[in-house]
């Protein structure tokens, strides 16, 4: 993480020498996609009360977000926690639609896929599915996922990369064909572990859900990757929507960080 001193002033008030004070904010290094949105101005101070702005979660549906502009890239790796429950913006100094929280499924971290000096674009787990939204850099912290997990439907096949480099390669099932498993750029939004589960120990939901169901097995039809008992199902479009994984592939991917990128396509 680097960090840089951004100059804010008192006003001026009768017979007090006017004086500067530097505080220090956190400038995001350069970790997003190639393409950049041109440096903003800051953002002018504002009275904006949360408690109005709705949660983005993977419970919610927020149609005020701005689409992925490029569902097919795969991001960088850089993700961010926001510290504190922060405003979502449709544009840099734009208007707040949204809210994140910094816990779900324990801390949240989302993947960073463009910035400029003072505005980080991410990637939400709120429906619909591809929903973004702009966060003030000052408002996160940044980390670096070094992995990659790569869906592809047609040849119903999980890869798993480190580095860029291919760890391992499983066949999968993926969605039936009234309930496909969703296409594009998403990620890892959380690791749920219960050995009492009678499918699968870890289930990792996904920032995706399925767009035929509003929900099932008791949750909003978030998509996961998750194991299975019967391994005949591999290689089969079978689920509700979910990627369901060897053993040994949940093995690997349970070690992946939060955030982690996750890029799903019909190949």
């Amino acid at each position: 993480m680097e960090e840089s001193r951004r100059r804010t002033s008192w006003p001026v008030t009768l017979v007090v020498l006017l004086f500067a004070l530097s505080t220090l904010v956190m400038v995001l290094k350069d970790g997003g996609d190639d393409e950049t949105s041109p440096a903003a101005a800051p953002a002018a101070s504002v009275d904006l009360d949360l408690k109005k702005l709705p949660v983005s979660s993977t419970h919610s549906t927020i149609k005020a977000a701005p689409q992925d502009p490029r569902p097919t890239k795969t991001p960088s790796g850089t993700v961010v926690h926001p510290k504190r429950a922060t405003a979502l913006y449709d544009e840099p100094d734009g208007k707040p639609f949204a809210k994140v929280r910094p816990t779900e499924f324990g801390d949240v971290w989302l993947p960073a896929i463009t910035r400029n000096r003072d505005w980080v674009q991410v990637l939400l787990p709120s429906k619909p599915n591809g929903s973004t939204g702009w966060i003030r850099g000052s408002e996160l912290t940044e980390a670096h996922s070094r992995f990659r997990v790569e869906v592809h439907l047609g040849e119903r096949s999980l890869e798993l990369f480190e580095d860029d480099a291919l760890v391992g390669t499983w066949t999968v099932a993926i969605g039936a064909g009234g309930t496909p498993t969703p296409v594009g750029r998403t990620f890892v939004l959380g690791q749920i572990i219960d050995d009492k589960q009678p499918f699968s120990p870890v289930i990792m939901p996904l920032g995706s859900h399925s767009e035929t169901l509003d929900s099932y097995g008791g949750g909003p039809g978030t998509v996961a990757l998750h194991g299975w008992t019967d391994p005949s199902v591999f290689g089969k479009a079978i689920s509700h929507g979910c990627v369901r994984v060897p053993d040994d592939a949940l093995d690997l991917l349970r070690t992946v960080p939060i955030g982690t990128p996750v890029m799903v396509d019909e190949a």
